[in-house]
């Protein structure tokens, strides 16, 4: 096992306020991490961080063993699988589902005057097929469903076989038989001995996928609980995390919680 990354005392300032503080965290290649926390938590700027997007105000990131502000960030990306509404944003809607997904081999969003072998076609339409999507290869990415829409996301993000896959709020949004569709193929995939290292962010531990490891609670900026995630997600550590009393139960790897 490797660390594909690890976060030293890492701290981010934006406009004089503390966003994440003094965060030391480590990923190995074998781990499927969750992370959860409120709103203003930190999240999203961890998974920033992750992804070699921003740099830290203060302390060390190590991405895939390359050191970020010293490593080339256009070569590091590529090796990275990431998932958002934020890139989503950056898809044409008149985009061809294909073309999506096949987009990710050179990091872009919208197909233009980039060159693709057939193997690459190839690979973007077994993508497709892993995750239920075949028959969307033609259709327009604007007029995909939200569930249809997160699907194609993840399928690009895993299109270029990364070494880290960083996922945020795959879930968010989506009705109850879109999300447990989306949860079923992401456990899976979490399960199968040749997947990455994961690392997602969520607001509902409902949302949470068999098969993920570890999990990490944040709360205003700084980590309240970290490790196996039978071990974190307690009613004790979410109810300090959400400053609520909450009753987190765990039916077969399935968690849930309500306030107590």
């Amino acid at each position: 096992m490797a660390d594909v990354l690890k976060f030293s005392d890492v701290t981010v300032v934006r406009d004089g306020n503390v966003i994440l503080d003094r965060i030391t965290w480590s990923v190995d290649d074998s781990e499927r991490w969750v992370i959860l926390g409120p709103n203003g938590a930190g999240k999203t700027t961890l998974l920033q961080l992750a992804a070699a997007q921003i740099h830290p105000t203060s302390g060390k990131v190590r991405i895939l063993n390359e050191k970020l502000g010293k490593a080339d960030v256009f070569e590091l990306r590529p090796r990275i699988g990431f998932a958002s509404t934020a890139l989503a944003r950056r898809v044409p809607d008149d985009e061809e589902v294909l073309n999506v997904v096949l987009t990710a081999a050179y990091s872009v969003t919208g197909r233009w005057n980039e060159s693709y072998e057939e193997i690459d076609e190839r690979r973007a339409q077994r993508v497709l097929a892993e995750w239920k999507l075949s028959s969307f290869e033609n259709r327009r990415f604007g007029d995909l469903s939200d569930g249809e829409q997160k699907r194609v996301q993840i399928a690009r993000a895993v299109m270029t076989d990364p070494e880290l896959l960083l996922l945020d709020e795959p879930a968010a949004s989506l009705d109850l038989g879109a999300r447990e569709e989306l949860l079923q193929l992401l456990s899976g995939y979490a399960s199968a001995p040749q997947a990455p290292a994961i690392v997602m962010v969520t607001h509902h531990v409902e949302e949470i996928p068999r098969g993920f490891t570890h999990a990490l609670l944040l709360a205003h900026g700084r980590i309240t609980a970290a490790g196996v995630v039978s071990e974190v997600l307690t009613s004790e550590k979410l109810s300090e995390t959400f400053g609520l009393p909450l009753v987190v139960s765990n039916d077969d790897g399935r968690f849930s919680a309500r306030a107590a």
